[in-house]
């Protein structure tokens, strides 16, 4: 079990998280987290990120899966709460990882690694109850072309994306040039599928400066999540990954201004910023940032 956070309170502190956390659908930062580290789980749940995944899959050596396995288990036991990466349908660990999951209380949901088909998706949410829901991660050349199929799979909940298995898979570099493809296909695939915009692949870079960057690459063409791989990254994601005071302003004043005017179009350019202004203002709901008039 985990003991970074021993406070007796810690019930009622992973409760009051619970309570102000994001909802999974709009969750910017995705922290990932080793299952071997139980000391983090804790800490991890009790921090910045708006989701936690408990990795059971590429950070742990097949000789150590079923170890990791347990230990999710046994702190999803003590109340813990949180996502879980699991292995490939491909590999032999895949059926023990939903069998012992399926039903369990502290299972938020689990990223399917190395996704290529839906009838992964749905297999993976069938074992699971039909209610733990998908989120499958795309990391191959394959993937990226059956994304469309693979979003709108029953129990598909969001794509994310793979990239360092991408790279591996093709030989692309991690450029903004190279990323552009398959990015912009899992954002497309997302729309076709009715999901939220999908998250982006980790920054290892621990330089904020890179991490900033990497976000305004992702949300520029349309991906409104991040993965990350430590809990300094976080809060960083959460601030990028959401419209900006500037933003806000803008959109609160457009609105404000056309409401004001009788609600007219006048031009063309008017539905497309009514659009983005509209985006704008439910997305600070949903982060809850305050329109100026608010302040």
């Amino acid at each position: 079990m985990s003991s970074s956070v021993g406070a007796p309170d810690l019930a009622s502190r992973r409760s009051t998280r619970e309570g102000h956390r994001v909802d999974p659908a709009h969750a910017r930062s995705w922290q990932l987290v080793n299952a071997l580290h139980t000391d983090r789980f804790d800490a991890a749940q009790l921090g910045h990120a708006d989701a936690v995944i408990l990795d059971i899959e590429d950070a742990v050596d097949d000789s150590q899966k079923d170890a990791a396995r347990g230990l999710v288990l046994d702190w999803f036991g003590a109340g813990g709460s949180a996502w879980v990466r699991i292995n490939d349908v491909t590999t032999p660990f895949w059926e023990d990882d939903v069998a012992a999951l399926a039903g369990n209380p502290g299972l938020l949901g689990v990223i399917l690694a190395k996704a290529e088909a839906p009838d992964q998706v749905v297999a993976t949410f069938d074992r699971l109850g039909a209610k733990a829901p998908v989120v499958p991660l795309v990391e191959s050349a394959v993937g990226i072309e059956t994304a469309v199929a693979v979003a709108q799979a029953r129990g598909a909940f969001r794509l994310a994306f793979g990239g360092g298995d991408y790279r591996k898979d093709t030989g692309a570099e991690n450029t903004p040039l190279a990323m552009a493809y398959p990015r912009s296909r899992l954002v497309v695939a997302s729309r076709i599928g009715g999901l939220t915009g999908p998250v982006d692949q980790p920054t290892v870079s621990t330089q904020h400066a890179a991490v900033r960057e990497h976000c305004a690459d992702a949300v520029s063409l349309g991906m409104t999540g991040k993965l990350c791989l430590d809990r300094e990254q976080p809060a960083l994601i959460n601030e990028e990954m959401s419209p900006s005071a500037a933003d806000v302003a803008w959109a609160f004043d457009f609105l404000a201004a056309f409401e004001a005017e009788g609600g007219v179009i006048k031009d063309g350019s008017y539905k497309p910023r009514i659009a983005r202004a509209n985006v704008i203002m439910e997305r600070a709901a949903i982060y809850r940032i305050a329109p100026p008039s608010a302040e």
